[in-house]
């Protein structure tokens, strides 16, 4: 994985057809300022094609995705996956649906910025790429929780694309060649985390092509705001690493133990409390930077248990091809 320079003549007269599938559970909320991303895209409108796909929904999102695709200047297809609860199910069925040589992923509570589309296109340029990450930031946040994860940056693809097994980008801003999908395959339906990091490693470990860093290809994303969420979402992580573990045989994280967690907090009031508040005495440290260390903990616990706890379904082997 690298990120090479683009000859701007070549690039700007570059404009494959794209399909962009975005898998939706739940999100009527979050639909009218994706639609309103999607919108202000820079990318040639008749180049691109949105497959917006309900996964089941107990809200309104299909009904608002119909509607909104009778009167939208741009090309929106409403699909429905509702045999397989799983956003790799949903994406199979937009890519599937797609017309595009570039597929392109993203989830609906991102905030593709304008130039989004333009920047992650760019670097198909040159056929040797196959795969494209783009970069995550975050949404304003105005929670301690949401702050904290914007100072660790945790959504960020510099974690993935320099992962110690193989780099690889997170569908929440990831585009893929039809022809590596055609050869290497789909996601694995019945997974439920770490597809973004399997399919490229599929596609990488074939040979069919290289991954390449489009860092101005920026979607936001918001952080999660409450310790449930976050929770939630480390030991997602840590399930991940799991199942990656008994796929790809990745090296499992180490377990951060409950005796571990007590010595560092310890540690922590003891030492890091009383430094940093006289720093945030002269203005130089924030609440973010006082618990720092046992929001780490916290999570990092929480990624541990996911791990000890996760176990790979046999139909999560399954590979759909096309």
């Amino acid at each position: 994985m690298n990120h090479q320079p683009i000859n701007t003549t070549t690039a700007n007269s570059f404009l494959p057809h794209v399909s962009v599938v975005v898998p939706i559970y739940n999100g009527e909320a979050d639909l009218p300022d994706l639609f309103s991303c999607l919108l202000s895209q820079t990318y040639p409108k008749d180049r691109v094609e949105y497959l917006l796909v309900d996964n089941n929904s107990s809200d309104r999102t299909l009904t608002f995705l119909k509607t909104s695709a009778e009167n939208c200047p741009i090309k929106i297809h409403p699909l429905s996956e509702n045999q397989i609860q799983s956003s790799y199910a949903a994406r199979n069925a937009g890519i599937r649906a797609a017309t595009g040589e570039i597929v392109v992923f993203t989830d609906a509570d991102c905030r593709p910025q304008p130039q989004w589309l333009k920047a992650l296109i760019q670097p198909f340029v040159n056929p040797e790429v196959v795969i494209v990450a783009g970069e995550i930031v975050a949404l304003p946040g105005k929670t301690l929780l949401e702050q904290h994860a914007e100072r660790q940056e945790t959504l960020s693809q510099k974690h993935t694309l320099g992962h110690s097994f193989h780099p690889y980008g997170q569908t929440a801003n990831l585009a893929i060649r039809r022809i590596a999908l055609e050869k290497a395959g789909l996601f694995r339906p019945y997974l439920t985390s770490g597809g973004d990091a399997d399919i490229c490693w599929r596609i990488l470990l074939e040979n069919i092509g290289r991954l390449e860093f489009a860092p101005e290809a920026i979607v936001q994303h918001r952080h999660r705001a409450t310790l449930k969420e976050l929770q939630s979402q480390w030991r997602r992580y840590g399930r991940s690493n799991r199942y990656l573990h008994d796929l790809h045989g990745v090296e499992l994280m180490r377990e951060i133990t409950l005796q571990e967690c007590g010595y560092r907090l310890t540690r922590w009031l003891l030492k890091e409390v009383p430094k940093e508040s006289v720093k945030a005495i002269a203005g130089k440290a924030t609440l973010v930077d006082i618990l720092n260390t046992p929001i780490g903990l916290f999570t990092a616990r929480a990624r541990s248990v996911g791990q000890r706890d996760a176990k790979l379904p046999e139909n999560a082997k399954i590979i759909e091809r096309l």
